[in-house]
């Protein structure tokens, strides 16, 4: 009896542990489905909204049609702003990609004079408002006079995209085992080759979640392509923008749409080809 009245106390602490455990683990999965539901209500609204069969953008939609998808594709100015936006974005994840491996691998692996100012200078663009880092680049290339080209426009992205490139890559080289470096080293493996067979495949996925990063940042901005648009073209977010000013209707939830089909395409195909477990 003596030895009853011993354990039920633990016992009732071990029932209250395993309670308190599913409560937390229920509380986590609800908190987690209201997190995710939030950010894609905005986007299924948007969707379900474009196949609305009215003249005026609401919700639920009235009816059923493609008739403004139809429209969307019909549109020169949207049309040509979706490729304005996919052509600079896809330039913008190559190069971001090239230029933030060579930062990330050279503050990763070496020690040298100015490394904690590089490390600031890249991560720099994310503490400058928007604004400014546009007015600024557009007073240096209007000094330059190459305002109507696309270099200002392609500049602007890399320099919000290269923050997130290096972060990510820098993680990775962080992460990954350097003794099989070392061992090609010793080896004789020139160093071109150890990075070209060891070092890439094995940052793989952090270099693919990096192109990631970068494409999208540079597909959806606004702010500071607003000020760097060049010779008449423009990227669809500043069209979409430029267009609610004086419209309202569903075609704006048409091209929404479309944008998110080309985003969720390059992540589906990145996905695809490393696996959702790798990229993450």
């Amino acid at each position: 009896m003596r030895w009853l009245l011993r354990v039920s106390p633990s016992g009732d602490e071990s029932m209250r542990a395993d309670l308190i455990d599913r409560l937390m683990a229920v509380s986590g999965t609800l908190i987690r489905a209201l997190v995710y539901l939030m950010l894609a209500s905005p986007a299924i609204l948007v969707v379900l909204s474009s196949f609305t069969s009215s003249d005026t953008m609401n919700f639920p939609p009235m009816g059923f049609s493609l008739r403004w998808y139809k429209v969307a594709f019909a549109n020169e100015l949207f049309m040509a702003a979706l490729w304005t936006s996919t052509y600079v974005a896809v330039l913008v994840a190559i190069v971001a990609l090239l230029v933030g491996f060579a930062g990330a691998f050279a503050m990763n692996r070496f020690s040298f004079r100015g490394k904690a100012f590089l490390q600031g200078l890249a991560f720099s663009p994310l503490v400058v408002p928007a604004v400014v880092l546009g007015i600024g680049l557009l007073q240096l290339f209007a000094w330059l006079d190459l305002t109507q080209t696309m270099y200002p426009l392609l500049l602007g992205h890399l320099v919000l995209t290269i923050p997130y490139v290096v972060r990510t890559i820098l993680a990775s080289l962080t992460l990954h085992d350097q003794q099989l470096e070392q061992a090609a080293m010793n080896l004789r493996a020139t160093p071109f080759r150890v990075i070209r067979r060891i070092t890439l495949p094995l940052i793989m996925p952090g270099l693919l979640s990096a192109s990631i990063f970068a494409f999208v940042t540079s597909f959806g901005n606004v702010t500071v392509s607003s000020f760097l648009t060049y010779g008449g073209h423009v990227t669809l977010p500043v069209q979409i923008f430029a267009y609610v000013d004086t419209s309202y209707d569903p075609l704006v939830a048409a091209v929404s749409s479309l944008m998110i089909v080309v985003t969720l395409v390059v992540i589906l195909t990145i996905e695809r080809l490393i696996g959702a477990e790798r990229l993450a």
